[in-house]
C-alpha cells in the first residue's frame, strides 16, 4: 500500500502507526489506573510506558526497521533504550506531576513527544539497525 513512497517516508509512516498503536496501549492503561484505580499517576506512566514498549517492540520489528538481527540480538538493544525512556518519562512525569502540579494527561503528552524523538533514532541506528557486512 504504501510501496510507492520512498523507504524514509515508508518507514516514518509506519513509525507513526506503530507509535499510535503503542500510545493507544499506554494512555489506555495509564487513563484505566489512574481513573478507575486510583492509581498515581506517575506509576500509571510508567505501566503504560511497558505495555507500549512491548506493542512498539513488535510492531516496529515487523513494520518499521528492516531488522537483520536476531530477535536475541534486536531485543537487548530495544529494552536498554527502552529502559532509557522508562527512566526519562519517570524523571519528566514526576517533574511535571509531582513537583509542578500539573495535569497527568496533558503532561504524558508533552512526555510522549520528547521520550519519541530519543526512542525512534535510538530504535532506528541501534535496535534494528542493519549489521554491518564483515
Amino acid at each position: 500500500m504504501l510501496n510507492h513512497l520512498p523507504r524514509r517516508a515508508r518507514q516514518l509512516v509506519a513509525y507513526a502507526f506503530s507509535g499510535g498503536v503503542a500510545a493507544g496501549a499506554h494512555y489506555s492503561l495509564l487513563i484505566g489506573l489512574v481513573e478507575l484505580g486510583g492509581v498515581d499517576p506517575v506509576l500509571a506512566s510508567l505501566a503504560g510506558f511497558v505495555l507500549g514498549g512491548v506493542v512498539s517492540y513488535v510492531l516496529n520489528r515487523w513494520l518499521t526497521f528492516v531488522a537483520t538481527r536476531t530477535h536475541g540480538e534486536a531485543s537487548w538493544r530495544f529494552g536498554l533504550i527502552a529502559f532509557v525512556g522508562f527512566l526519562v518519562t519517570g524523571m519528566l512525569m514526576h517533574l511535571f506531576v509531582k513537583v509542578a502540579g500539573l495535569p497527568y494527561l496533558p503532561m504524558q503528552v508533552v512526555t510522549t513527544l520528547i521520550v519519541m524523538v530519543f526512542t525512534f533514532a535510538g530504535h532506528k541506528f541501534f535496535s534494528f539497525a542493519e549489521r554491518e557486512e564483515a
